[in-house]
């Protein structure tokens, strides 16, 4: 049993990995470094399409990771 939650976290790290690089960035270039800030206060766009699914997926998969981390931690002592 504890090897297998080790396994799954493992798996689950990974595709949290992969789905935050996955992800497009919210501002490019020296223009977003300076008015990034303003830009993702007051700029309310929703995500749409592809980067709806990929914010929920990370959403998912770290919740996940939380959870599997804390039972393998405190509850499947080896």
């Amino acid at each position: 049993m504890y090897a297998a939650a080790i396994t799954i976290l493992i798996i689950d790290a990974i595709a949290l990995i992969v789905l935050v690089l996955l992800q497009s960035g919210k501002s490019a270039g020296l223009s977003g470094a300076i008015s990034g800030g303003a830009e993702q206060l007051f700029g309310k766009q929703k995500a749409r399409g592809m980067d709806l699914v990929l914010h929920r997926a990370t959403v998912v998969a770290s919740v996940i990771l939380f959870v599997l981390a804390f039972v393998v931690g405190f509850i499947l002592e080896p």
